[in-house]
């Protein structure tokens, strides 16, 4: 613990402590108003409020031929004793409408690094020095789906990058709200929340004339303690020019090269984790 989480954390125990002993403390206010405002009717607008404006990041999205963006994400896993542990990454992805791609994902168990130049997709485990090909000719909509299905490797931010994301993700949505207003790193957003029968999600959408997705928050409703996997759009830039050579892929010096079969260990959580519940 760094010395500023010390200091909070002393900080909270000691606002604890201190409400503990006073019956009518600014903590029970503060936990009071709370519920008022998440419980007070028209509180949160109608379900088509929400998907209006799903609808309006999914058309956003699909019409840059070019987009560059950087990420962090959190993953979450359920431990046999019922320990919450999450996981960190970060990341970067270039893409290029209709078939290119590169994006690196850096954490604490992979370094991994894809490429795709429309007609193959080379996945490198940098941390192994070992590398797996296989042939994809298609689109990028295509690409994410065999990356899924295929292989065991998906793209995190994937369903908010297709052509058309919002047949995608309504498809399977049982309730959506819109919740209101939020603040993510310094830009105001437009927060939405769904409800699929196993899942909930919540997107944080840019006001403006660009509504970029920042956030978004995955519930596994059916898992134990119910996991969550996190996803922060850091950086966002669009009618960016791509070097000639940006997805092309040269193996390093004595990489080995894999069975396409083994790129699911390239995963976002150590190895002994890869049986527990997570999200």
């Amino acid at each position: 613990m760094n010395p500023e989480e010390s200091e909070m954390r002393s900080t909270m125990n000691a606002g604890t402590s201190a409400s503990a002993r006073k019956p009518g403390s600014l903590r029970g206010l503060w936990v009071l108003g709370a519920a008022l405002v998440l419980s007070a009717p028209g509180a949160w607008a109608q379900a088509g409020d929400a998907k209006a404006m799903l609808k309006a990041m999914s058309d956003y999205v699909g019409r840059q031929k070019t987009i560059e963006l950087s990420f962090d994400s959190d993953i979450e896993v359920i431990t046999p004793s019922l320990e919450k542990i999450q996981f960190t990454n970060s990341g970067a992805a270039l893409l290029e409408r209709p078939n290119k791609l590169r994006m690196n994902r850096v954490g604490g168990y992979a370094d991994v690094a894809k490429f795709f130049d429309g007609k193959t997709v080379s996945i490198l485990g940098k941390h192994l020095n070992a590398y797996a090909q296989f042939d994809a000719p298609g689109s990028l909509d295509q690409l994410f789906e065999a990356l899924r299905a295929g292989h065991g490797v998906s793209l995190p931010f994937a369903d908010l990058l297709l052509t058309n994301s919002y047949d995608t993700l309504i498809a399977g949505v049982l309730e959506a709200k819109y919740i209101g207003r939020g603040v993510i790193d310094d830009r105001e957003c437009e927060h939405l929340a769904f409800r699929n029968f196993d899942t909930d999600w919540q997107l944080w959408v840019e006001v403006g004339a660009s509504p970029i997705p920042r956030k978004m928050v995955i519930t596994s409703k059916t898992l134990n303690s119910a996991p969550q996997y996190t996803l922060r759009i850091k950086s966002w830039k669009t009618n960016v020019e791509p070097a000639p050579d940006a997805f092309s892929f040269v193996p390093p010096p004595n990489a080995q090269r894999l069975s396409p079969d083994t790129l699911i260990g390239l995963d976002e959580l150590p190895p002994e984790t890869s049986t527990g519940a997570k999200q």
